[in-house]
């Protein structure tokens, strides 16, 4: 029996997408690709200088273990590739770290974009005032302005190119990549020719020349890249042209410019054939229709819009809170206290009265031994303070609600920008047909203490080939909580329907929960099926551990974490992505439910259909307690073709 080609590329994906869908195995990839990221960056070079961009990577938005090992990757990378003259770079790299680690999870990488970029500058000019010092070197500006306007730009475009979608900034990126990969060449052939070569083959106009101008800068090439690249996509512009032509026109360009230059380095076209070979394995492009008519019209509208909202959260992240005046809160009890003083004729603490220190309204249960003055009537004088200490408190508690308001308001006006601006970047692509390989089985059993049940599970499609199966829990049991559960379900059933991202409608629940003073009143299981691909994004935001049943056994997905509605910035859900490719189940449970013992008795019924299975989780789970109970289980079957 003969075996197509195709045939084994299909098995690689599936060993592929089986590969990532262990949790182990992703992560140690993460970290083997941070690594390699931080090497590969270490090589870039220009007119034979090293380049600073591992430091501008470390400033993109990197944070926690990936940042070590990309700092530790490009360390390597810097004694690798230069020896001596790496010492700059892992100077560079050492800044770049300390830079992330301090700035870690502080709001001021959201709300001042440029800042990470201006201190991977202003190290780089730090950096190499101190060398050139050091050395005793003459100075050269144009190096020095290209490492310090190299990092600056190099930082930025990263942090834009991982935050969001933005052409420009992508086709930046190539270039920045071709640029980094170019000095790296095993075996004599340079990786900045082979991914050349897949942006030849596929990527759009201003990417592939992007990619030429790199190799021409790095001086890899004895032909000006640039214009070959630019050929190539013409020649991909002519009609009729066969798929394998396209593949292999950067390498042909090349070898029909390398005589005309005089060159006879045949070593490029090389990779450039390679990297045309390597395009087919990218996924395929979906050609974007230019805008036309109403349809041009509705997007730029969005995207004004868009900019309008996102403008409206910065001028919102701009407004400065005033202090409280605390100084003048103790002067007023003091003008209380003393004004009806019968000692107040000739007292001569009405001066140090006046002016007490601010931390006396700190000082819970205040007595007379902690009075910073020797008052004849302190009884009085406590009093007041003692009120003014109540009120310092609830103008603080005021100031924390409004503060909690204005966040709520600010995420929302992100949300809605960002998700303007991702259906306008959308609309001209609004008649895709995703294709749906498989089917989501549900069945859900529950149980109620009372008339009202406070469990609400809910399974419906979302759009782009989603499907969402939702479980709310409302805290405690009868009206209130059923009540509590179905407004939850509810809204989010309306956002996740048209297209709301599952985390932007997770944390507007949150925020809700924040403003109505509803914290604790309910718990989510949200699972977003891919109906495409199979791969389940499981959000969890105080709800008990999830459960995958397989042949295998039982595995516990999830962990415990707040409920909604206790913060709009300090919490947030949990995330874990798992497959249920191979026939596993997907068990989802209220906190009624007692999963340990239930899954003891249950895990070897995987195979059987959901509504079964969820009938004898309830029956094996139910305790002696006195809470609603529900289950809900979900399986994948493939749709047959």
């Amino acid at each position: 029996m003969m075996i197509s080609i195709g045939s084994y590329v299909r098995r690689g994906q599936r060993l592929l997408r089986r590969w990532i869908s262990d949790s182990r195995l992703r992560t140690t990839a993460e970290g083997g690709g941070y690594l390699l990221c931080g090497l590969v960056l270490s090589a870039a070079s220009l007119a034979g200088q090293p380049l600073p961009l591992p430091l501008a990577a470390l400033c993109a938005g990197v944070e926690g273990w990936p940042s070590l090992l990309l700092a530790l990757g490009s360390l390597l990378g810097y004694r690798l590739f230069w020896g001596a003259a790496g010492a700059q770079g892992l100077v560079w790299t050492g800044a770049g770290l300390v830079i992330c680690l301090a700035l870690a999870g502080r709001p001021l990488r959201r709300t001042m974009p440029w800042l990470m970029p201006m201190l991977a500058g202003l190290s780089v000019a730090i950096t190499t005032l101190m060398f050139r010092f050091w050395q005793n070197a003459p100075a050269q500006p144009w190096v020095w302005l290209l490492w310090v306007g190299l990092a600056i730009g190099a930082a930025r475009v990263a942090a834009v190119v991982t935050d969001r979608r933005d052409p420009v900034m992508d086709w930046l990126g190539c270039g920045l990549g071709v640029l980094a990969l170019a000095q790296i060449a095993p075996g004599g052939i340079s990786l900045g020719c082979v991914a050349a070569g897949i942006l030849g083959a596929t990527a759009p106009f201003p990417a592939a020349a992007l990619s030429g101008l790199a190799l021409d800068l790095s001086g890899v090439c004895p032909v000006p890249m640039t214009a070959v690249l630019s050929l190539t996509f013409l020649l991909r512009l002519l009609p009729g042209l066969p798929k394998w032509t396209i593949r292999t026109a950067p390498a042909v360009m090349y070898l029909v410019a390398a005589p005309l230059m005089g060159s006879l380095d045949w070593t490029p076209a090389i990779g450039l054939l390679i990297g045309g070979a390597c395009s087919i394995l990218l996924p395929p492009q979906t050609p974007i229709s230019h805008r036309r008519g109403e349809t041009g019209m509705a997007q730029v509208r969005l995207e004004l819009t868009a900019g309008v909202l996102a403008e409206t959260e910065q001028l919102l992240l701009e407004v400065r809170e005033f202090p409280i005046d605390e100084a003048a809160l103790l002067s007023r009890a003091a003008d209380r206290a003393c004004g009806a003083c019968p000692a107040r004729r000739g007292c001569r603490q009405l001066i140090d009265a006046q002016n007490m220190p601010v931390s006396v309204l700190h000082r819970p249960m205040i007595g007379v031994e902690d009075l910073p003055l020797s008052c004849r009537k302190p009884g009085r004088l406590l009093l007041e303070i003692r009120r003014t200490q109540d009120q310092y408190r609830a103008i603080r508690a005021d100031r924390d609600r409004q503060k909690e308001y204005r966040s709520a308001l600010i995420q929302q006006y992100r949300f809605l920008s960002e998700y303007l601006q991702e259906l306008a970047d959308s609309l001209p692509r609004r008649g895709e047909q995703y294709r749906a390989r498989y089917d989501v089985l549900v069945a859900a059993r529950s149980t109620g203490c009372s008339a009202q049940n406070g469990d609400r599970c809910l399974w419906f499609a979302g759009t782009a080939g989603r499907y969402y199966v939702l479980l709310c829990d409302g805290m405690g049991t009868g009206i209130g909580a059923a009540q509590e559960a179905k407004t939850a379900a509810s809204l989010l059933r309306r956002l996740l329907t048209a297209g709301y991202p599952a985390e932007y409608a997770l944390r507007s629940l949150n925020s809700l929960c924040v403003l109505r003073s509803r914290g604790g009143a309910v718990t989510v299981d949200l699972a977003e099926v891919s109906l495409e691909s199979g791969k389940i994004t499981l959000y969890k935001w105080g709800a008990t551990p999830s459960w995958i049943l397989s042949r295998s056994g039982a595995e516990k997905i999830g962990t415990a974490c707040p409920p909604p509605g206790l913060s709009v910035t300090g919490v947030r859900e949990t995330v874990d992505k798992l497959s249920l490719r191979r026939s596993e189940a997907l068990v989802l449970l209220s906190d009624g439910v007692d999963g340990e013992a239930a899954m003891r008795r249950t895990w070897e019924l995987a195979d059987e259909e959901p509504g079964e299975v969820a009938s004898k989780v309830l029956r094996f789970g139910m305790g002696p307690g006195s809470d609603d109970a529900t289950a809900a289980v979900i399986r994948l079957v493939p749709v047959t073709m």
